[in-house]
């Protein structure tokens, strides 16, 4: 591994200038007729395999609120029952003192986020790892890639990943890595033929056009898509370092199949992250959603399917939930990211109320078929949660119960369990992890890459681990809760009337018969938002047959204290009181039994 960072940027683009349009959106991910499981060619062969094409698959409409009660589908998928953690390998741990998070310092810490051990709570518990890009790239980031299948030299080998792999899972945690498929590095060598004139073997695998057409990317505040090399312009989206590949070439299609091909089969990952999904395709100056992305993702998950049926496919869609749940009504992912419901849950710890009734809650997550939504917080193209909620630790407890007791599969970003703050530029949102109130925080014993957060004394890993009220404990407890309890991993979501304005409240049940749970398992989420005091006299309320007429004892999972005992009608319960009163910004798991 180098000791220093190699330059962060390409090309000759002021850093400063460069940083701030590699800041702005970095976003992504899906299938046509299925291609055929062709024999693996070596990466980077060219090959010329009919391109994956045909009708972009149509989404179902959307479904009734009732429906997110069913039963996650599809049925048994591991996705279901885990929870992620999303990894900067730069900023995790460096093990060799130069600075630079790198594979073995990840291998190092994996007990800290599961030892493996079912029978211990003093691990984080988490059952999936994301890792930000680990390919060769010029860059921090690792966003613009230079070579798809060599590990970035600053975190280590293709041996060292193969190992992380081993170690993972030794310890029940699968691991799925993020695939830049939109673009590459203006360095890499494919770019570097297509530049080099119109005759270049690979001038069609970007988009090239003899003029400047103005267009601008889709989102409030974007530069300009077409760039100036040679007598042409080359269509880079992102910014003009990040030039996107041409996916309606099959020769580019097969490589990047290739690529995927290898990370699975060679490198063993267990699936995706997929980057910038929405504007794979361009259809003329629509670049964003277009019909041939959608068509192009399903091929390719597909492809994917052949390759490792079991593989997870995860795509950033930032955009709405009827855009995000399209790709995956559309079987062209997996999972999508939810980003209007992290910035719902945001918002209500910030405004002291639920900023979506039970009910609104239902209908958003009827959008995608049962269970199949990544829910998350925060990310790394985000301001940190700690940061959005003005370092206010029971915002910070309260959104991470509301994250962790929701339908979907969760994602932690590193951090997060104990109030990292962060904020624009990127760099500042990715900083290295607090271990401890050490030199540099027990990260590097070198000089780290990139200065850690001033609150490191009062933020760390070490304090909080001894602290049973702090943050991280909180998580522990919230992580082990839920993969304890069938209920909340996969559970139907069914709402639950509140007299209170600042409280939300819901029932995740589990159906008898389900494995970890053969009676069937019912908990009640309740959630206070208001901000400070106590609330008294809230009750809750619910319409229907999910619950047998009779009286269940209700104990809080979180302190083990037992609440009033629940009696329901054939027709559900009225006017249920837990609790004498709910302490502000306070977040409470009953689990109901008879």
């Amino acid at each position: 591994m180098s000791t220093q960072l190699r330059p962060r940027l390409a090309g000759s683009i002021p850093a400063l200038l460069a940083l701030a349009l590699a800041a702005a959106l970095l976003t992504g991910c899906g299938r046509p007729a299925e291609p055929p499981a062709a024999p693996a060619p070596a990466v980077g062969q060219q090959t010329t395999p009919a391109l994956a094409g045909g009708q972009p698959a149509q989404a179902t409409p959307a479904a009734s609120p009732e429906a997110a009660s069913a039963a996650a589908e599809p049925a048994g998928a591991w996705w279901n029952d885990a929870v992620f953690y999303e990894v900067f390998v730069r900023s995790f741990q460096d093990s060799d003192g130069d600075g630079i998070g790198d594979l073995q310092g990840l291998i190092d810490r994996l007990d800290y986020l599961n030892d493996g051990d079912p029978t211990t709570s003093d691990d984080l518990g988490i059952t999936g790892l994301w890792l930000m890009p680990v390919a060769q790239s010029p860059s921090y980031h690792g966003y613009d890639t230079t070579d798809y299948t060599t590990v970035e030299e600053d975190y280590g080998s293709n041996e060292d990943f193969r190992r992380l792999i081993d170690e993972a899972h030794r310890r029940g945690i699968k691991v799925i890595v993020d695939l830049v498929l939109n673009h590459t590095s203006i360095e890499h060598p494919w770019f570097v033929d297509s530049a080099s004139g119109p005759d270049a073997e690979k001038r069609d695998w970007y988009r090239w056009s003899p003029t400047d057409d103005g267009s601008k990317a889709p989102w409030a505040g974007g530069g300009p898509v077409w760039h100036k090399r040679g007598d042409g312009y080359y269509f880079a989206m992102f910014w003009e370092g990040m030039p996107d590949l041409n996916l309606e070439n099959p020769a580019v299609t097969a490589e990047m199949q290739n690529v995927a091909r290898f990370w699975l089969e060679e490198m063993g990952v267990d699936g995706f992250r997929l980057d910038a999904v929405r504007h794979l395709v361009e259809e003329g100056t629509r670049y964003s959603g277009a019909p041939a992305t959608h068509a192009w993702l399903a091929g390719f998950d597909d492809f994917v399917d052949t390759v490792a049926p079991d593989a997870l496919t995860v795509g950033e869609v930032w955009d709405s939930t009827a855009q995000a749940a399209s790709y995956v009504q559309g079987d062209e992912v997996d999972l999508a990211f939810e980003f209007v419901l992290a910035e719902k849950i945001l918002r209500s710890v910030q405004q002291g109320k639920p900023a979506l009734s039970s009910q609104q809650l239902a209908e958003l997550l009827a959008a995608y078929p049962p269970g199949q939504v990544a829910t998350f917080l925060s990310n790394h193209d985000q301001p940190r949660v700690a940061t959005t909620l003005f370092k206010d630790p029971a915002g910070n407890a309260l959104a991470a119960t509301t994250l962790l007791t929701l339908p979907g599969v969760p994602f932690i970003y590193y951090g997060e369990e104990i109030g990292m703050t962060g904020n624009k530029p990127d760099e500042r949102i990715r900083t290295p992890m607090q271990w401890a109130d050490e030199a540099n925080g027990g990260f590097t014993s070198g000089a780290p890459w990139e200065a850690l957060n001033s609150d490191l004394a009062e933020v760390n890993v070490a304090s909080q681990a001894v602290d049973p009220d702090s943050l991280l404990n909180l998580y522990r407890r919230l992580i082990h809760l839920r993969t304890d309890h069938p209920a909340l991993l996969r559970g139907e979501f069914i709402p639950v009337e509140s007299s209170c304005d600042a409280t939300l409240a819901f029932l995740r049940q589990t159906p008898a018969g389900d494995a970890a749970a053969p009676a069937g398992q019912t908990v009640l989420a309740v959630l206070n938002f208001a901000r400070k005091g106590e609330l008294e006299g809230c009750t809750f309320s619910y319409n229907g047959a999910a619950l047998p007429a009779g009286t269940f004892q209700a104990t809080e999972l979180l302190s083990g204290a037992a609440a009033a005992p629940l009696t329901t009608a054939a027709d559900g319960f009225q006017d249920y009181a837990p609790l004498p009163s709910l302490a502000a910004k306070t977040g409470y798991i009953l689990l109901l039994e008879p």
